[in-house]
């Protein structure tokens, strides 16, 4: 059997980081956006009233927890696109 490269052990690391990294990255987000909108949805049908002010945090942090999101793609596709390790190690 052949030895691989360093280079294809590193890209190797970097896709299977990426993978587990994209699925925890969105996932957690998710279910924090989910039990969001289960506690709004409660506190809406306790307080009718209050559905306006109640909406409008809601709709806020779901934007902060959308973002949380995004920054994970976006390192992720750093990492696998342009990958700055290996332009550092091997060159």
């Amino acid at each position: 059997m052949s030895e691989m490269s360093p280079e294809y052990i590193i890209v190797f690391a970097t896709i299977l980081i990426s993978g587990i990294g994209i699925i925890v990255g969105t996932a957690i987000p998710s279910i924090v956006e989910g039990r969001a909108v289960l506690k709004a949805l409660d506190g809406i049908i306790r307080q009718p009233e209050a559905a306006d002010d109640i909406r409008t945090t809601l709709l806020i942090s779901m934007a902060l927890l959308e973002s949380a999101s995004i920054y994970v793609l976006l390192v992720i596709l750093i990492l696998l696109f342009a990958n700055p390790l290996v332009a550092q190690l091997f060159n």
